[in-house]
């Protein structure tokens, strides 16, 4: 009996100087002294304390106090992982994601998220719903996806909020409802979600699942754009140039654009450079149009590289240079842009910056006239004056197979 108390004794006194010394370095990594923590935490990790041991693993993720070392995180977290701690689950699933420590292995992930998930960690029934959304070396599964994402959003997660009302947007795996999507997005947008704000925006906007409503729209973007929503600040500004639910204000217009611009959006920069272009809430200036729409067209976008290409096709901001307008100009046509079709379509016609080619000058009016330019289809009749019927059969070939290869096989 004496031998028996003095163990249990023992226990309760070790487990009260554990508690102590982990309460310790708890107060200590709160006040961000994480030496003091990592001192007060180590020896129970090594006594195999799981909470101790996953938060010595999170020192070593963020480099609290120590160089971070991912290897030396991975190891703790699977420690603590194993004697079943949720959050040490977790963070072991993101480290496999990430590829932080090991080599990134999404079933692995998956497997630490969902034993941590069904304990309840809102972030990891979240990070779960949303793999099964679809991620690398996961099969796509939206009952699945909804599933733990709306168990995570029950427990109050803003994100997770903000994905169900995208789910039912959009109708992933569901029936789509846009009254059910914003019942959600006002769940996350209530938190101060900013993603949520911008997405009930877009639905007043355009009238979905309410009543058409410009006003209500702009205050919600004008919510998200004032956390720094680049999409909602691009939003803002058009707005504010076009006087939607608003008064137009080009100099507002202009300020939310470059404030969404200078986060790298390319639709803003290319609405900034238009307003210097045109002189619009700023002096003229076609070298700062320029700059604006290369950044755009340097991204990719088939707007920055149509209004870049129309610089250098007319010499305004930069010297003339009508081989770079033509090359603009098909990167911008090879993504749909009709607009740029239809530069290209006479850039051919006319031999500037390319060798004069009617067949190529018809097979792009063509194209551009059928993704819905008029003045495209008159310019392809005009050019048929002049070309044989073999030399229009074979233009509309070109047309018809660089369309069926969504612009990979254009006829160059």
């Amino acid at each position: 009996m004496k031998k028996l108390l003095a163990t249990i004794l023992f226990v309760l006194f070790g487990f009260q100087v554990s508690a102590q010394d982990f309460e310790k370095g708890f107060e200590a990594a709160k006040n961000k002294d994480y030496s003091t923590a990592y001192k007060e935490w180590m020896p129970l990790a090594l006594l195999g304390n799981a909470k101790a041991q996953g938060n010595i693993g999170y020192i070593y993720s963020r480099g609290y106090g120590v160089p971070i070392n991912f290897t030396e995180a991975v190891k703790w977290f699977k420690l603590s992982a194993d004697q079943g701690d949720m959050k040490a689950q977790y963070n072991l699933g993101y480290m496999y994601y990430e590829g932080n420590g090991v080599e990134i292995d999404y079933k692995e992930a998956v497997k630490w998220f969902r034993l941590s998930a069904e304990q309840g960690l809102s972030a990891s029934q979240y990070t779960l719903g949303k793999m099964y959304e679809g991620v690398m070396g996961i099969p796509k599964d939206y009952k699945k996806a909804l599933k733990w994402i709306r168990l995570s959003a029950d427990q109050g997660n803003k994100k997770a909020q903000e994905s169900i009302g995208t789910i039912y947007y959009f109708g992933n795996g569901v029936t789509k409802d846009y009254t059910e999507a914003l019942k959600w997005y006002k769940l996350s947008a209530e938190q101060g979600y900013d993603i949520s704000q911008y997405y009930i925006g877009v639905m007043y906007e355009y009238g979905e699942g309410v009543e058409q409503d410009y006003a209500e729209a702009l205050q919600w973007f004008i919510l998200s754009s004032e956390q720094g929503n680049a999409s909602a600040q691009v939003s803002t500004g058009t707005f504010y140039l076009n006087g939607q639910g608003v008064a137009a204000d080009n100099i507002e217009a202009m300020k939310w654009f470059k404030l969404s611009a200078v986060q790298g959006n390319a639709e803003a920069q290319v609405n900034l450079g238009d307003m210097y272009y045109e002189g619009n809430g700023a002096i003229k200036d076609y070298k700062e149009a320029v700059r604006w729409y290369k950044l755009s067209a340097d991204q990719g976008d088939e707007y920055g590289q149509a209004k870049l290409g129309i610089m250098y096709d007319y010499g305004f901001g930069v010297p003339k240079d009508q081989k770079e307008a033509v090359t603009l100009y098909r990167l911008s046509a090879n993504q749909g842009n009709e607009w740029s079709q239809y530069a290209l379509g006479k850039m051919y016609g006319d031999g500037t910056g390319v060798i004069k080619d009617n067949v190529s000058a018809h097979m792009w009016h063509n194209i551009a006239s059928a993704n819905g330019l008029e003045d495209a289809g008159e310019e392809r009749d005009a050019l048929e004056i002049f070309m044989t019927p073999e030399a229009i059969e074979k233009a509309t070939a070109m047309a018809r197979e660089c369309m069926k290869s969504d612009y990979k096989k254009c006829g160059y």
